[in-house]
């Protein structure tokens, strides 16, 4: 052994190999940087999840303002909120790539990044199943970890399967509400919202049919939809002014679900995320409004 650490068999492999570095440099240099990290910001609360469950958050330099869970990725630098996000914001993190999804934007400012040199990859957001597989493989491609990410997909698919067996033995599809209040007059979820799709998912009938997306509902529309069970994010009904104040509100007096007092609650990036943990949220929303309403 020599004294910089190589043995004569080693040195005389380094010298050989050396002859071969005028034409390998470029090459290697190509390679070095594709094996390099990337740096990382994820627009989404469930992208970011993924990111974390993959291992990778140490490629993680920025996250949107929905990004909640883990604990963790409240400490990461924020770009704002995903539908209202500003080129320098993005660009001042110096991101390799950003993983968003088609609701994310406005689509002038993501233009503006990829015309800075920046990859960006937008998921489809559809509320269905594929959306989140969408998600894993995404975030697995982008962060260089698509070994990791199947063997996740395949975790979470058998997750999926079993919570679909759980909802559909039950044979009672109780009529639900989905109410949006973090600010601002609250609303009622229609059809084609997240809150839809994961009524359905969960085994609940969504009340509100005669409409796609948001919209305030009057007393009088709330008392024919008679819901069995009103849904809402625990911020939500924090905005409220909490659960007391929230069935203090007239229109609630005129449905089924008033007379029970059937709230579930659940946390909104938990509930709505489309996300890993899906099949969890599905479980319990589905335990939780079979019980209120049994």
């Amino acid at each position: 052994m020599l004294r910089d650490g190589l043995t004569d068999t080693a040195r005389r492999q380094l010298l050989r190999g050396m002859g071969a570095l005028p034409l390998l440099s470029a090459l290697g240099a190509e390679r070095a940087l594709a094996a390099s990290p990337a740096r990382i910001v994820s627009l989404g609360g469930a992208l970011t999840e993924v990111v974390y469950l993959l291992g990778a958050q140490g490629q993680l330099v920025g996250t949107d303002t929905t990004s909640l869970f883990p604990e963790a990725a409240l400490k990461t630098a924020k770009v704002g909120y995903m539908r209202q996000l500003s080129a320098e914001g993005l660009l001042s993190l110096r991101p390799d790539a950003v993983v968003g999804t088609t609701e994310a934007g406005p689509p002038v400012v993501l233009d503006q990044v990829r015309s800075a040199g920046v990859r960006v990859e937008l998921v489809k957001a559809d509320h269905t199943w594929d959306e989140v597989q969408r998600k894993v493989a995404t975030v697995g491609r982008v962060a260089g970890r698509e070994r990791e990410a199947q063997a996740l997909q395949a975790d979470l698919d058998a997750q999926w399967a079993a919570v679909q067996q759980l909802v559909a033995a039950s044979s009672r599809r109780p009529r639900a509400i989905f109410i949006l209040s973090h600010g601002g007059s609250p609303m009622v979820a229609g059809t084609g919202t997240a809150a839809d799709a994961l009524m359905r998912f969960a085994g609940a009938t969504n009340a509100i049919t005669q409409f796609a997306g948001y919209r305030p509902l009057t007393a009088e529309a709330m008392a024919s939809a008679a819901p069995e069970v009103l849904l809402n994010s625990t911020q939500g009904i924090e905005a409220l002014g909490g659960e007391t104040a929230f069935w203090q509100r007239p229109e609630l007096a005129l449905t089924p679900a008033f007379r029970r007092k059937a709230l579930v609650a659940m946390e909104a990036s938990h509930l709505l995320g489309f996300g890993p943990r899906l099949p969890g949220a599905v479980r319990e929303l589905h335990t939780r409004t079979q019980a209120i309403t049994a």
